[in-house]
């Protein structure tokens, strides 16, 4: 059984290969972000991959799931949620579970 820092630094692992790679789950976007002209979604996507200022404010439990940037003049915010598996119906109780499913929700911070 993993112990609480080795746990969450998997959980930041596998949270920060779906948000660099957006595969190991499922990426969704809001309605605002989807409307966003193709430059603009383009630069919100990037600056979402390559997010990496994780600190106690932003990230306080280490899981890399969370977090609010700047970008082509937007406010975004992004958000990894661990269901219990692909119905989405319901949160993982263990998010290292092998039926666990990721989804990244990026969005204006306006929408949230």
């Amino acid at each position: 059984m993993m112990r609480g820092a080795e746990k969450r630094e998997t959980v930041a692992r596998l949270n920060d290969n779906l948000r660099r790679t957006f595969s190991g789950g499922r990426v969704m976007m809001s309605r605002g972000v989807a409307a966003l002209p193709d430059h603009k979604r383009e630069a919100v996507v990037q600056a979402v991959r390559v997010f990496d200022r994780f600190d106690a404010n932003n990230d306080p439990y280490g899981e890399h799931d969370c977090a609010a940037l700047s970008v082509a003049g937007l406010t975004v915010l992004w958000k990894i949620d661990t269901y219990a598996d692909s119905t989405l119906t319901f949160g993982a109780d263990d998010p290292l579970s092998p039926t666990a499913v990721r989804v990244l929700t990026i969005m204006l911070s306006d929408e949230y």
